[in-house]
């Protein structure tokens, strides 16, 4: 006989013996799982056999559990209910049209929001929800049925889909670049650099920047934010230098609000990913906002696109 990992017997044997517990009777058992009592019988029968214990107590008006029995009844239905009930849940989540998408405030508020009214506009029936959070490690934003995640795609537990590549270059205020002639990365050391201290360690910061420069940043002089769209607001107020991610700041560019500092830049170390947990199936709800942020994704990068990285 085959070894079974759990060293449980007939999963048949079990369902035959819950019913016939619940029921109070063999015959109603039979009655419930659509099979004949002799089958019934033969199923409790092999059941006793194998635990080498008798489970019930055959009388002339039905049976009745022996304490062995009522033992296995009781973990066996509360086994079975708790089965029932993921079950169900996994269900009623494939059908469900509420979708929650996890994305940091930058991103929601400066690439992603801009975007949404396509998306309602072409799925009026999906709700939905919005995780934000600056901490990837926020229960909101692991438990989203979505997330936008920034880093190099690899995630303990959870499918990856790439969404664009981005590239970082200093921005800063209209008027603080009026007064300025700033070409090279060493002369952004002379004036107040904008530090975001992200919870992120995949984010880059100022320090990281200046290396792919070999700038010397010892004595530079940072004002830190551990707050990205309130960084960028304080650059707009002429108050710094903050490092720009394309894909949040080129709406700010095109609007004047920012000004984009030379022709310095890096590409971004890591790319922005969808990303869900690959032990839950995403419902057709959340596979529409998935495909959709893939095409918006798309047409981001699309060379014939006005925005593009």
């Amino acid at each position: 006989m085959a070894r079974r990992y759990y060293q449980l017997p007939s999963l048949t044997g079990l369902n035959t013996f819950d019913a016939c517990a619940r029921n109070g009777s063999f015959t109603a058992a039979a009655a419930e799982l659509g099979v004949t009592l002799g089958a019934v019988s033969r199923q409790v029968k092999a059941l006793e056999t194998e635990l080498d214990c008798a489970l019930f107590l055959r009388l002339h008006r039905g049976v009745e559990l022996t304490a062995e029995g009522i033992d296995l009844f009781q973990v066996l239905s509360s086994s079975f209910q708790q089965i029932g009930r993921l079950c169900q849940e996994f269900r009623n989540r494939a059908k469900s049209l509420d979708v929650t998408i996890a994305a940091t405030t930058a991103f929601a508020s400066l690439w992603l929001m801009p975007r949404l009214g396509d998306f309602w506009q072409q799925y009026p029936d999906i709700n939905l929800n919005h995780a934000i959070s600056d901490n990837p490690g926020d229960s909101g934003f692991v438990n989203a049925d979505i997330r936008i995640r920034y880093g190099d795609g690899r995630w303990r537990g959870e499918q990856t889909l790439k969404l664009f590549d981005d590239r970082i270059y200093p921005v800063c205020g209209r008027g603080f670049a009026e007064h300025h002639d700033l070409l090279q990365p060493p002369d952004l050391l002379q004036f107040p650099l904008l530090q975001l201290d992200s919870v992120d360690p995949a984010w880059t910061g100022w320090g990281a920047w200046m290396a792919q420069w070999n700038c010397d940043i010892s004595q530079a002089n940072f004002r830190r934010f551990n707050n990205y769209v309130v960084a960028l607001q304080a650059a707009e107020e002429n108050q710094g230098i903050v490092l720009g991610w394309h894909s949040q700041v080129e709406a700010l560019i095109r609007s004047d609000k920012l000004v984009r500092i030379g022709e310095m830049e890096i590409p971004a170390p890591g790319s922005f990913y969808l990303t869900w947990d690959e032990t839950r199936p995403l419902s057709d709800a959340a596979q529409r906002l998935r495909d959709w942020l893939v095409e918006m994704g798309r047409e981001f990068t699309d060379p014939g696109n006005r925005a593009v990285v």
